[in-house]
């Protein structure tokens, strides 16, 4: 793997790594559940942005909490989150119902995403499960300025690779022009 490449998947974990959406949720929160339109039209723009921009992020920082979604076709359907937290009680041993008793003792609270931006369900999500915001660290902050001035040497780098490109196309350009005026004269 080349050193372009490597910083290029960098670049990648360090924005999964922090960044809006980067929050550890508590030991309670058991799994998350979002269902939205397939298409961003009618009030599902900002479930759609969460799910692609804070939700990896949210996965990448809570592992251990299963998160589904769910894309339907129904455009005026709903767009909800549902978070399921543990049950605070203990299952009854000794039920004769073969119902789950688990099931029965889920707590969970429902979020209506539906015609609002992504970071108000991110704060709404935070504020119902008391999930804190991952803080950059300065050891973050030296890689970010350093993925930044390689961002901005290599952009200098294009920029000069393309000029030079440019003067040689209009060099070779005016050596074909030449060639063909003097091909002329000879006739």
């Amino acid at each position: 793997m080349g050193v372009i490449q490597r910083m290029r998947d960098l670049n990648t974990l360090l924005n999964i790594r922090l960044g809006p959406g980067a929050a550890v949720l508590p030991k309670d929160v058991k799994r998350l559940h979002l269902e939205f339109a397939q298409k961003s039209r009618d009030g599902h723009l900002g479930s759609r942005k969460f799910w692609r921009d804070f939700l990896p992020r949210l996965k990448y920082h809570n592992p251990a909490v299963s998160m589904t979604v769910e894309r339907n076709l129904n455009q005026e359907g709903p767009a909800t989150m549902t978070v399921f937290f543990t049950p605070e009680t203990e299952p009854l041993a000794n039920s004769s119902d073969s119902v789950d008793n688990s099931l029965i003792n889920e707590k969970l609270q429902t979020i209506d995403m539906r015609f609002r931006d992504q970071s108000e369900i991110l704060a709404e999500l935070l504020k119902i499960t008391k999930g804190m915001e991952v803080q950059v660290t300065e050891e973050d902050k030296l890689q970010l300025q350093e993925s930044q001035q390689l961002q901005s040497s290599t952009e200098q780098d294009r920029i000069r690779s393309r000029l030079d490109h440019e003067a040689r196309m209009r060099e070779k350009r005016l050596l074909e022009q030449a060639r063909q005026a003097v091909g002329g004269v000879r006739m």
